[in-house]
């Protein structure tokens, strides 16, 4: 087994399709299937149905693509320490980052970061606090960003930035023209919030114990898995929500949005490291980057 067969069939798997995936690798059609044939014939399994003109993930196929991706994550961990060597002259970063962190607060470091470092290629995905977490900790993510402390004996998780939640309504909602609400009014309107397992409902989760408050009592419209979508919809009706206030300010300041007052934390934002994985020497530089403007 070859880590040229892996790098197929990882790219087949992901995109249930041969000619597809040998495009994005820059092979032929025939290699790729021939690169796949291999493995099965190899060690006498199909990793794949053949359906029609279609292809779909055996049982087997879908245990060995876990697997395959934790080779291919360590090989390239390997080439990233001899890559450097060069003085970061070249190679690769991957970053996961919780939507509020990646959507409005990271940005501007990644541009100083590639001003700094133009050789080495970011790769940055956004996901919730969770997967994010996940990520770091199956070595797929080199540096992960979130808005709440993971506890996980396998991450190192170090405050690096600060943030406050806002309660924000829209011009339809009868708090629109109220100067401050008070947590006894929180359970008297319906909610449009984030996904559970984002940073920012844990977030809005433990303020509620604060304040003495079951979130089982809200009542929740909706469930969204950005903070876009939740922004737009909160706009559009006459439910409230809680989100970060970077991803606010726009709205706020369009009179599109409106922030009765209620005292919500603050929180930090958190960079997240594995605890026996190598940190590179770009995400090194990444995080000295961050540190001095928090």
């Amino acid at each position: 087994m070859t880590l040229e067969q892996l790098r197929i069939f990882i790219a087949v798997a992901e995109r249930q399709h041969v000619t597809k995936a040998a495009k994005t690798l820059g092979l032929t059609q025939s290699a790729a299937s021939a690169a796949i044939a291999a493995l099965e014939e190899r060690y006498d399994t199909k990793l794949f149905h053949r359906i029609g003109r279609g292809i779909a993930l055996t049982d087997e196929g879908r245990h060995f693509l876990g697997e395959a991706r934790a080779v291919l994550a360590r090989a390239e961990a390997a080439e990233q320490v001899l890559l450097e060597m060069t003085g970061l002259k070249q190679g690769v970063l991957h970053v996961r980052a919780s939507q509020t962190v990646g959507g409005y607060w990271l940005p501007r470091h990644l541009m100083d970061f590639r001003a700094a470092h133009p050789g080495i290629r970011l790769e940055v995905a956004l996901c919730n606090t969770e997967q994010v977490a996940d990520a770091v900790r199956d070595g797929t993510a080199d540096l992960g960003f979130v808005e709440g402390k993971i506890s996980d004996p396998r991450l190192v998780s170090r405050e690096i930035g600060r943030d406050r939640l806002m309660l924000v309504v829209g011009a339809r909602h009868p708090w629109a023209k109220r100067r401050r609400v008070t947590p006894a009014d929180l359970a008297a309107t319906p909610w449009i919030l984030r996904e559970k397992g984002s940073g920012t409902r844990a977030m809005f989760e433990r303020a509620l114990a604060d304040f003495a408050i079951d979130p089982a009592q809200l009542n929740i419209l909706l469930e969204l898995p950005s903070n876009e979508a939740v922004r737009s919809a909160v706009i559009a009706s006459e439910a409230a929500t809680v989100l970060s206030a970077s991803v606010l300010m726009a709205g706020l300041e369009a009179e599109l949005l409106f922030a009765p007052s209620l005292t919500l934390p603050e929180r930090a934002f958190y960079v997240l490291t594995h605890r026996e994985r190598h940190l590179s020497r770009a995400a090194a530089a990444l995080l000295e980057i961050i540190r001095p403007s928090g």
